[in-house]
């Protein structure tokens, strides 16, 4: 098996059918693929979206096990050489696997390509960004940012080329092109302390440790429907009842804990 493509999905069935649609019509020609749906314990009963693509093999998880947990779950029960990781709000353009399959296969220096994503309006979306700073939560969910726009702009590299292949620090979780086993630890790509958010920066940078190079692909475009749900209240009333922020400022601390506070 040559490819594994591995879609966690969390109470996102509506979107699930638009990223099934893209891969059903994607040029995935002369490769040997299949296609691995876990339903995270959202409650959301998928079979009948399964049923209608012969390669998905269906998982259901006993227990919501995260973003990382998740992905490692499904990565377990695949067979592929080479491993996608996608989102369920993903819509892939025809030839964007083929592109990053292609380009991992032929640098082996390289350890997790990424491509270019795009908002449903066509917008750029940033997807690559630089290490995060100890302060970051803080400028990026309070009225503080506002008098730090270049503090953020860098962060994004906003002001940096999009239209290029280049060499980056982490690349967004959503969609991530790897090879099997190369980044695992302890059995697992995803380090599951994390539970949602910082777990791609973690492998980004375990990756980048050991070495190796993570790579944004601008040649391979595809849309990401998303929505920041960290930060869909203020940060005062989000991190009281805002179960998503919370758990994202305790990634936040764990990543610093493992890494370091610079």
């Amino acid at each position: 098996m040559d490819l594994s493509i591995i879609v966690v999905n969390y109470k996102s069935k509506n979107k699930l059918v638009n990223c099934l649609q893209s891969l059903a019509v994607a040029d995935l020609s002369e490769i040997e693929y299949e296609i691995i749906v876990v339903e995270n314990n959202s409650g959301e009963d998928l079979s009948d979206l399964v049923a209608q693509h012969k390669k998905i093999k269906y998982i259901i998880s006993p227990r919501n096990l995260g973003m990382g947990g998740g992905n490692n779950l499904g990565i377990k029960e695949s067979l592929g050489k080479y491993i996608l990781i996608a989102n369920p709000d993903l819509v892939f353009s025809v030839e964007a696997i083929k592109i990053l399959y292609n380009y991992l296969k032929t640098n082996p220096k390289v350890a997790i390509v990424g491509p270019k994503l795009l908002n449903p309006d066509q917008s750029l979306q940033y997807s690559c960004a630089r290490y995060p700073s100890l302060f970051l939560p803080l400028l990026r969910r309070t009225a503080i940012g506002n008098f730090f726009p270049a503090f953020i702009e860098n962060y994004l590299m906003k002001k940096d080329g999009h239209a290029e292949i280049k060499e980056v620090d982490w690349l967004l979780g959503a969609c991530l092109f790897l090879r099997r086993n190369e980044l695992s630890e302890e059995g697992n790509l995803f380090d599951d302390r994390f539970f949602m958010y910082f777990e791609d920066v973690d492998l980004c940078r375990r990756a980048v440790k050991r070495g190796q190079k993570v790579v944004y692909n601008p040649l391979a475009v595809v849309i990401h429907d998303h929505m920041r749900d960290s930060a869909r209240l203020p940060w005062y009333r989000a991190i009281f009842s805002d179960k998503i922020a919370q758990e994202h400022l305790k990634s936040w601390w764990k990543y610093f804990k493992k890494w370091g506070w610079r």
